[in-house]
């Protein structure tokens, strides 16, 4: 693939389909980065994310839409991976079964990785401090950790073309989230968050990811545009 051109603002964009990441594009767009997505097909109980990921990245027009497929599966350990692991259908304490082990670590580093490859120095993903389950890779400590690591272990860092992590959500509520989006003209009718949808990307309305979705919607009065199966 063309490398981009060095004045660019280039950008490898974390899209998995959901609120989040649609609203991550939807800025990066807006602050004038010429934006390449990347999704992952890691073993998810569900594909309907990866089918929005895609109606995502047709609306948007992106440079590249990569679709990396992953065996996170076969190390199962969660219940978004491991069919044997029921989803929560309540609020959990502590990390939830939800979390996927080293999740993030590995989707930043294969999308540091085609950073590299196209010259791009941003990477952005839309974890979140506030509203996040709990997660220890959505955290300032771990996005911190994985920037300084970026720049020790990769070609272009060592030669002083530094790729910065970008988490423009990290400290924002999820109602503060669809507020943004909704003011950069986010259609999220378009997006799947549920752990648990069915093959139409329908939500179930009643796990971790639906309840935070369905909270922040109602704390904007604004109408969910979510579909559920109920």
């Amino acid at each position: 693939m063309q490398k981009a051109n060095k004045s660019d603002k280039t950008a490898i964009i974390l899209l998995s389909g959901g609120l989040d990441s649609i609203t991550v594009l939807a800025l990066a767009r807006q602050q004038g980065y010429n934006c390449y997505a990347i999704s992952f097909d890691y073993g998810q109980r569900h594909n309907a994310e990866l089918e929005a990921a895609k109606n995502i990245a047709r609306r948007y027009q992106v440079a590249a839409h990569k679709i990396i497929r992953l065996g996170l599966d076969n190390i199962g350990g969660s219940a978004l991976t491991d069919d044997s692991i029921a989803v929560p259908m309540t609020p959990q304490q502590g990390i939830p079964v939800t979390y996927v082990p080293a999740r993030n670590t590995i989707f930043l580093s294969l999308a540091l990785g085609w950073a590299e490859v196209l010259d791009a120095q941003h990477v952005f993903i839309g974890v979140n401090a506030v509203d996040f389950s709990g997660y220890p890779d959505c955290r300032p400590a771990f996005i911190e950790a994985f920037q300084a690591m970026a720049n020790l272990a990769t070609k272009a860092g060592v030669e002083g073309r530094q790729i910065r992590i970008h988490a423009p959500l990290i400290d924002l509520s999820k109602a503060q989230i669809i507020q943004k989006g909704l003011e950069l003209g986010v259609d999220y009718s378009m997006t799947v968050s549920c752990y648990a949808a069915d093959s139409q990307g329908r939500a179930c309305g009643s796990c971790d990811a639906c309840r935070l979705r369905a909270e922040g919607f109602k704390n904007l009065h604004v109408a969910d545009p979510t579909r559920y199966q109920i």
